[in-house]
C-alpha cells in the first residue's frame, strides 16, 4: 500500500526525512519498495485569480482572461479550457516558468493576441491525467503563493509492503502507530468525534452468518447534495496514493479505509429492496459487481443481500445494482467486520484483487467499524451535506455499551485509541504497541 510522509505525520511527529522513515520502517519488518516525490519538478507557478473572461476575437474556442496574481497586476492570458470563469482560483505559470517535460513558458501571441503566461491543468503540472480543463484551486488560497507550497507538493509517497501477518499496518494510522511504538513515541492522534443524529431512520439488517460477519454497522445519511464535488485536498491526497477520485461518497469511503484500515461501502438507499441480510450465497446465485462483470457463486461465498437477491460480495466488492451514482440523494454507509476465513481465497477464485479483500484476508480490527463510520459520516456531511441518522448494528449497541466514539488527543504510553467507550470493544494495538 502507499502512504505519504506528510499524511503519516498528521498522526505522529516525524523528525526524519522520507528516506530515513523508509529505512526505519524496513528495519522494523515493513519493507518499503519505493520512495518517490508526489509531484514532478516545476517552478514559476503561482496562485492567481481569474477576474474576467471575454471571447477571443479570432478563435471561437479560445477566451481572453484577465488574471491577477497579487491583487493589483493584470495579466492577459489566452486560454481554451471550457471551465475557465471569473472568480476562479487557478494555477498560473508566469512568463519564465519551467513545467514538467522542460516546457518553458514565454510571452507569445495566440491567433494574433498576446498571452502573458498560462493557466495550467493538473496534467500539465504532472498532478493527474485530467485534461478537460484547468485546475480549480481552493477559493481560500492566497494570491501569489507558489503552487508547490499552496498544495503541499513537497511531499513523498512510500510504497510499503506489509507481510501477510501484519494486517494492522494496512493503513496510514496503523503504520504511524507501529512507528510510534517501535521508536518509543509519546504522541499519537486520531480524531473521530461522534456525529449527532438529525433523523431517526435506521435501515434493517440481519446477520445469518455471525461467525463470518460478527459486526455490520451502518448509518443512513439523507439529502446528500446533487452535483457535490470532492474538495481538492481529498482528490489530491487520494491521487498521491494511487486512488482515482470518483465521487464525494466513494472518495470518503476510500479515504477512511486508507486512513484507518477499515474497508467501507456505500449503497444508494433508493436502490435497496427491503432489509439487508448477510448470508452465504446460494448455489448458482449470480451477482453483477462494480466491475460490470457477472459472477456465479456457490455457498462458500459470503454475500450481502436485500429482499431481491445478492447486492455485494462481502469483504471484496459491492454490486452494480445498488451502486452510488450522480443521482444518489440518500445513502446507506456500511462498515462491517468480516472474518479472514470468510474472505481468504474468494477474490482470487474469481480473478479479483481489491483493497478490501487484501485487508480482510490479513485481518482487520473488529472494533474499527464504529470509529470508521463516525469518521466517514463527518467527512461526508462536511463535503456533500445531508442529515445523518443514528449508528446501528455495532457491538456496543448490541451488548449494551454506550456506543459513543471518543476523540483521541494526546495518548499516554498506557493508553489506547478506542472505537467506542464500551469495555468490550477497546481497540487492539499492534503487537509492539502499548496495550492497556
Amino acid at each position: 500500500m502507499k502512504i505519504t510522509h506528510h499524511w503519516m505525520r498528521e498522526f505522529v511527529p516525524l523528525g526524519v526525512t522520507p528516506a530515513e522513515l523508509a529505512q526505519r520502517l524496513t528495519l522494523a519488518g515493513l519493507e518499503v519498495e519505493s520512495v518517490t516525490p508526489v509531484a514532478p519538478p516545476f517552478s514559476g507557478v503561482v496562485v492567481g485569480e481569474v477576474l474576467g473572461v471575454s471571447r477571443h476575437p479570432n478563435a471561437e474556442k479560445l477566451a481572453l482572461c484577465e488574471v491577477t496574481t497579487d491583487g493589483s497586476n493584470r495579466l492577459q492570458i489566452v486560454c481554451g479550457a471550457p471551465n475557465v470563469r471569473g472568480g476562479l482560483k487557478v494555477a498560473v505559470a508566469m512568463v519564465g516558468a519551467l513545467l514538467p517535460g522542460d516546457i518553458a513558458i514565454k510571452r507569445a501571441k495566440l491567433r494574433g493576441v498576446e498571452s502573458n503566461g498560462m493557466l495550467c491543468s493538473a496534467r500539465e503540472l504532472g498532478l493527474g491525467q485530467e485534461q478537460d480543463g484547468i485546475m480549480e484551486l481552493p477559493a481560500g488560497l492566497s494570491l501569489g503563493v507558489d503552487v508547490r507550497q499552496a498544495l503541499d507538493l513537497e511531499d513523498t509517497a512510500l510504497e510499503v509492503n506489509a507481510t501477510p501477518n501484519r494486517g494492522d499496518c494496512m493503513s496510514v494510522f496503523g503504520l504511524a502507530r507501529d512507528y510510534a511504538a517501535a521508536h518509543e513515541g509519546r504522541y499519537l492522534t486520531y480524531a473521530a468525534l461522534p456525529v449527532r443524529a438529525g433523523h431517526a431512520a435506521v435501515f434493517p439488517t440481519r446477520i445469518d452468518a455471525p461467525a463470518a460477519c460478527p459486526v455490520f454497522a451502518s448509518r443512513v445519511v439523507k439529502g446528500v447534495k446533487a452535483g457535490a464535488q470532492s474538495p481538492a485536498w481529498l482528490r489530491e491526497r487520494l491521487r498521491r496514493v494511487g486512488v482515482n477520485s470518483i465521487s464525494p461518497i466513494v472518495d470518503v469511503t476510500n479515504y477512511v479505509m486508507l486512513e484507518s484500515g477499515q474497508p467501507m461501502h456505500a449503497y444508494d438507499l433508493d436502490r435497496l429492496g427491503g432489509g439487508i441480510t448477510v448470508r452465504m450465497a446460494k448455489a448458482g446465485e449470480r451477482l453483477m459487481l462494480l466491475d460490470d462483470k457477472e459472477y456465479s457463486l456457490d455457498p462458500e461465498f459470503l454475500v450481502i443481500a436485500d429482499d431481491t437477491g445478492a447486492i455485494g460480495l462481502a469483504g471484496i466488492m459491492g454490486g452494480r445494482r445498488t451502486a452510488i451514482s450522480e443521482s444518489t440523494r440518500d445513502v446507506l454507509l456500511e462498515a462491517a467486520h468480516f472474518a479472514p476465513d470468510a474472505v481468504a481465497g474468494r477474490a482470487r477464485r474469481l480473478g479479483l484483487f481489491t483493497d478490501a479483500a487484501q485487508r480482510f484476508e490479513r485481518g482487520v480490527d473488529p472494533t474499527l467499524p464504529a470509529l470508521a463510520l463516525e469518521r466517514a459520516t463527518a467527512l461526508l456531511l462536511q463535503i456533500a451535506g445531508g442529515e445523518a441518522g443514528p449508528r446501528a448494528g455495532d457491538p456496543c449497541r448490541r451488548r449494551g455499551g454506550a456506543g459513543r466514539v471518543t476523540g483521541v488527543g494526546e495518548l499516554a504510553p498506557q493508553a489506547v485509541s478506542r472505537a467506542c467507550s464500551g469495555r468490550w470493544c477497546r481497540t487492539r494495538m499492534s503487537r509492539r504497541s502499548w496495550v492497556r
